[in-house]
Formats: C-alpha cells, sequence, structure tokens
C-alpha cells in the first residue's frame, strides 16, 4: 500500500474514533478529564457533540479531497505525461492541511499533559504526533514521483549545494570512457 493512502486511512480512522467517542458517550469524556465525578452539563455534552460532528466532517473531506474515495462514477482514461499524478488534484494540501492539524493538536494535547497529567491526554499526544510524523514524510518524500533522467538515473530536481553527489559524479565519470 502506497504510504499517502495509508497516512490517509490512519487519519481517517483516528478522528473517526474520537469523533465516535465524542458524540456517543460524552458523559464519559467528562468523567474521565475531570477530577471529581459528576454528571456532565447541557452545554459540555453539546460542545463535545460539536466537536464530534467537527472531526467526522474532518475525516470525510479527508478521504474525499485526497482521492480515496473517488468522486466521480465513471472510468477515466488514464493520464499520460510526465507531470501526471494519480493523486486527486487537492491531495497534497489536503495531506499538508490535515498534518498541520495533527502537530499543532500534538502541542496542544501535550500542553495539557504537562499540566494535568492524566495519561488520556499522553495518548492523545501520541497519536497526533505519529499522524504528523507520517504526514510530514509524505509531505517531504511521497508527494510526487520525482523527475528521474533516463541519461543518468537522477533526479533532476536535485543540486549539489552544499555537499556533492560523489556517488553519481563517479558513475557519470565512467559512462564518459
Amino acid at each position: 500500500m502506497d504510504v499517502f493512502y495509508a497516512y490517509t486511512y490512519t487519519t481517517a480512522g483516528w478522528l473517526s474514533l474520537q469523533s465516535l467517542a465524542l458524540i456517543t458517550v460524552p458523559h464519559a469524556i467528562t468523567t474521565l478529564l475531570l477530577a471529581e465525578t459528576r454528571p456532565a452539563s447541557e452545554i459540555e455534552i453539546y460542545f463535545a457533540r460539536c466537536l464530534g460532528f467537527s472531526l467526522l466532517t474532518i475525516t470525510v473531506l479527508t478521504a474525499m479531497l485526497t482521492g480515496s474515495i473517488p468522486l466521480t462514477s465513471t472510468v477515466s482514461e488514464p493520464v499520460t505525461g510526465e507531470d501526471s499524478d494519480p493523486k486527486a488534484p487537492y491531495a497534497v494540501p489536503t495531506l499538508a492541511v490535515t498534518s498541520g492539524f495533527q502537530a499543532v493538536s500534538a502541542v496542544y494535547a501535550y500542553t495539557w499533559y504537562l499540566a494535568s497529567g492524566k495519561t488520556v491526554f499522553a495518548v492523545a499526544m501520541a497519536g497526533y504526533v505519529a499522524g504528523a510524523a507520517i504526514g510530514l514524510w509524505c509531505v517531504l518524500f511521497a508527494s510526487s514521483r520525482g523527475k528521474i533522467s533516463r541519461r543518468t538515473g537522477a533526479d533532476k530536481r536535485t543540486t549539489g549545494f552544499p555537499f556533492g553527489n560523489a556517488e553519481a559524479a563517479k558513475k557519470h565519470a565512467g559512462k564518459r570512457l
């Protein structure tokens, strides 16, 4: 499976898990996070369910905009060409936004963990850090196939700055002989 789609499904699963908990059992969330046990107020239940619906919406948008869920019912001709990418046109921007969301959420969960010491914040932080790390990796390395030179086999978009590629220079010098 492509790392990009693994990130998409992991993000969708993580956000769905959180949203379902917030929508179905907001009372349990309140019990986990408060020091004293008391029933959740109506406003806490309202905000928990609104956040749950928001996370579910982000999940669906992430799956649709990255091309994991096809938006057309017809099979189109495969796109050929050097710059064609099989992913949806909004896949990379969606990837960047969701990775940023997960990074900010990880920092926020970390601050709450430091302030309260509750394990639930550490678990949330770990999940968000994992998602943000995979998303960052995808933004940096898996967002395009690159431009591979037929002559040298090297990626045309790279340069030797600030370090030279001695191994590629040896291979290239060997072909001239």
